[in-house]
């Protein structure tokens, strides 16, 4: 199996980022809070700003487009951290490194822009979820909010789970 590369997107490649974004709207709608019919009818600006916004990381196998990432602003109360947010793995390459290629790639990013915390909520529910943060070394917080995507269970929670971006990089090597 070929290497996964994973980098960030250039504004100009709006197109790409919204290409896989509409792919995993259609694919896994219940991750998230958007929808692939919303998103789908958005002019070329509300693709533009978007990119703008977030730092928008695309994973590839052999030149194929296999998963995306963001990393972005936790908030104005908060300018040290950034979130990961947005990730999606093909369901084809799923178990074969994409996903943790991408978190690898957006602690970096967060580090990069001198941030000392990166930020990943999961649902309080999904085991898999928390193992697989919990192994880069993200530890959960004592910030939880209602699940924001739609859900058959009333009262489900995300957790925000932080990883320190210095000293101790929490199994994220160095490049």
């Amino acid at each position: 199996m070929s290497d996964i590369t994973v980098r960030p997107l250039d504004v100009e490649e709006w197109e790409r980022f919204r290409a896989v974004r509409l792919t995993a709207l259609a694919e896994s709608p219940e991750a998230f809070v958007a929808s692939h019919a919303e998103e789908e009818a958005e002019p070329e600006d509300f693709w533009r700003a978007r990119m703008q916004r977030s730092t928008r990381l695309l994973a590839e196998r052999d030149g194929e487009a296999v998963g995306i990432a963001s990393v972005g602003e936790v908030g104005e109360d908060k300018p040290e951290a950034a979130q990961l947010f947005g990730l999606w793995v093909r369901p084809e390459a799923r178990g074969s490194g994409v996903a943790a290629a991408l978190v690898r790639a957006g602690a970096h990013v967060a580090a990069e822009q001198g941030r000392t915390q990166l930020y990943y909520w999961v649902g309080t529910d999904n085991g898999r979820a928390v193992a697989f943060a919990s192994s880069f070394g993200f530890r959960p917080t004592g910030s939880r909010r209602p699940m924001r995507v739609v859900s058959e269970d009333d009262g489900e929670e995300e957790v925000a789970m932080t990883l320190p971006l210095a000293g101790d990089r929490g199994g994220i090597p160095t490049l």
